[in-house]
């Protein structure tokens, strides 16, 4: 069924966008040119030329929404997969399509423009995608556009996976029968593989056969894809390792053998890395000038609350656990446990002043070099200091996880509640979940929280 209708789907998608960009370019234009700048003899207002460009930008986007599998199925994908890809493809667009109009000297258009177009056209296409999924999850709750499904299996796995079908109707999946010798309850068996496998797959109506072996039946496996491949049938397979493998698994060739990468992670990409770092160096220039005047008052207000060096350096564990000298304004008096003790809410080595910067973060501020030498990252998990690693290496399951990427000068286990002298588990959590869904609109918006309501701690300021 779904085979029959998913290319018409395809092409209406592809002309709903096209027509989205096209309009949002004549939108942008008209808008600014007219309204903003009331030029309304500008080339750019031309017919001919309104329409070669809106085609030429329309063009190129569903050219880039296709290289980016857009047009394939999402189902079972989130949304923050077509969400990312619909603004780094209009991103290139736009920058593309401003670099061609400045190198070729096509028109006098504003850069303005170019961005309202960007940001017109990413709305209307992102909202029409959540509409198709709003749509398509309610009429796949109905029981319509399902993909059929085979079971292959009755184990433990093979029910691991119908209770996630069953749980998510939205997805559209439906589990048309088993093969296997295990009951499996609500669902109907179709036979043993060595009695009814060949002529269970040989149905055309079949979308998909999933194979759920357990080990005891992993012999099976070469029989059951020699199968599907004779009868042209769609396979996907749950190893029986499932249990250990992460989301975020690729597969790398390696010669004749296929490696499980089971920690991939979003930064591993050279561009992803590289758009990490251009963010970090920019946004610490930035931040360590306009920060200069609170850091000059925090430097006299340290020297003045006690003996002492202004800078406190502390050797924190890093990226690859190699360790690196961390910079803070010294908040504490001078005292023997500095490079290993617990700070907690009323640490009586807490100076007055040192406590007041602590509440309202002030002495973290040193730590925008950390990030311009690379260190650090403005966004990422809080580094630790040697001691406190060794401890929670062996206590704390996945603990080392967080060394996967540059630590930050804050993070999302920080913008929700979790900095100081709270649970390390739930901290760890947290920041293995961004480790794993790492986007730079999730470092802005870190960022943003931090600012509106992740400065201020819960720190009390010491009497």
């Amino acid at each position: 069924m779904i085979k029959r209708w998913q290319r018409t789907f395809t092409y209406i998608n592809r002309m709903i966008d096209f027509i989205a960009v096209g309009l949002s370019y004549y939108a942008a234009t008209w808008f600014w040119l007219l309204i903003v700048r009331q030029d309304s003899n500008n080339p750019a207002l031309i017919p001919g030329n309104m329409f070669w460009f809106a085609f030429v930008f329309a063009t190129f986007s569903v050219l880039g929404y296709q290289i980016a599998q857009l047009y394939d199925s999402v189902r079972g994908k989130p949304f923050r997969f077509e969400f990312r890809w619909v603004l780094f493809v209009n991103a290139v667009t736009v920058l593309g399509g401003g670099a061609a109009f400045y190198l070729l000297r096509l028109t006098d258009f504003s850069r303005a423009a170019l961005a309202f177009f960007f940001v017109l056209s990413s709305v209307l296409v992102l909202t029409k995608r959540l509409l198709v999924r709003a749509v398509l999850s309610r009429y796949r709750s109905k029981g319509y556009n399902l993909k059929h499904v085979i079971l292959i299996g009755s184990g433990f796995l093979a029910k691991k996976y119908v209770k996630t079908i069953q749980s998510t109707p939205q997805f559209g999946y439906v589990i048309d029968g088993y093969v296997g010798d295990c009951v499996i309850e609500n669902l109907p068996c179709l036979g043993s593989w060595e009695t009814h496998g060949n002529e269970v797959l040989s149905s055309s109506d079949i979308d998909e056969v999933v194979v759920a072996l357990d080990i005891e039946q992993a012999t099976l496996l070469p029989k059951v894809i020699a199968a599907t491949e004779k009868y042209g049938t769609k396979v996907s397979i749950i190893p029986h390792y499932n249990d250990y493998i992460p989301s975020s698994t690729t597969i790398q060739a390696l010669g004749e053998c296929k490696l499980l990468n089971l920690r991939t992670t979003p930064l591993d990409s050279p561009v992803n890395a590289m758009m990490k770092r251009l963010f970090d160096i920019v946004s610490s220039i930035a931040l360590i000038i306009l920060a200069c005047p609170l850091m000059l008052f925090a430097a006299i207000g340290t020297k003045l609350s006690s003996p002492g060096p202004i800078i406190f350096k502390q050797t924190r564990v890093g990226k690859n656990k190699r360790p690196f000298q961390m910079y803070k304004f010294r908040s504490m008096r001078v005292n023997a446990s500095e490079s290993t003790g617990w700070t907690k809410n009323d640490d009586p080595r807490k100076t007055r002043f040192g406590s007041l910067m602590r509440k309202t973060s002030i002495d973290e501020l040193p730590q925008f070099f950390n990030v311009l030498k690379g260190d650090m990252s403005l966004i990422g998990p809080r580094p630790e200091v040697p001691h406190y690693v060794e401890q929670f290496q062996e206590t704390v399951p996945l603990y080392m996880l967080k060394h996967l990427v540059r630590p930050g000068i804050t993070g999302w286990a920080q913008v929700n509640g979790y900095r100081g002298d709270t649970s390390i588990e739930e901290r760890v959590k947290h920041d293995i979940w961004y480790i794993e869904h790492w986007s730079l609109w999730l470092d802005i918006r870190i960022c943003l929280r931090t600012a509106f309501g992740g400065i201020i701690n819960q720190e009390k300021v010491a009497k």
